[in-house]
């Protein structure tokens, strides 16, 4: 029968006093079960969002026409997606790095309107894609903010 301890390298065999190879390997395995629930939390997240941003957009359009304030529509789903990323946040799941951008430009842009401030929105999102370009490298090397794959500007 195969015996794990003889075939562990003499590094493995140097455990502290008290702790057990299997104990070891116990942690493995619980570190890989909660990687799994922060996969399945962040699917779920992704979910709930998706569901609050289309009865969000179809209560919206069912309003009648003068009955929701101007900019209104913007300023919600961008809330709601700065919310799902500060779930995220809360949970230890990377943010996904595309949904805040968007979110604050959302946020950004429906206060502006709400205001009746005419913002320059495309010079202010060429603007924010750049500081994302440059500061986003720096943000995943601590582990806080995920890129989005299918976005350069959130890389």
């Amino acid at each position: 029968m195969f015996d794990l301890e003889e075939n562990v390298s003499s590094d493995m065999r140097a455990l502290p006093a008290g702790l057990h190879w299997r104990d070891v390997m116990e942690v493995n395995r619980i570190s890989d079960s909660g990687n799994e629930r922060r996969i399945a939390l962040d699917q779920l997240l992704d979910e709930i969002g998706w569901g609050f941003l289309l009865i969000t957009i179809g209560i919206l359009w069912l309003m009648p026409d003068g009955q929701v304030p101007r900019g209104s529509g913007l300023i919600a789903v961008g809330l709601i997606m700065l919310g799902l990323n500060a779930a995220r946040y809360s949970a230890r799941i990377k943010m996904n790095g595309f949904t805040l951008v968007v979110g604050l430009l959302a946020v950004l842009a429906g206060t502006a309107t709400f205001l009746s401030v005419d913002l320059p929105l495309f010079p202010i999102a060429l603007i924010v894609v750049g500081v994302c370009l440059l500061l986003v490298p720096e943000i995943e090397d601590r582990s806080v903010s995920h890129a989005c794959e299918d976005w350069r500007c959130c890389r």
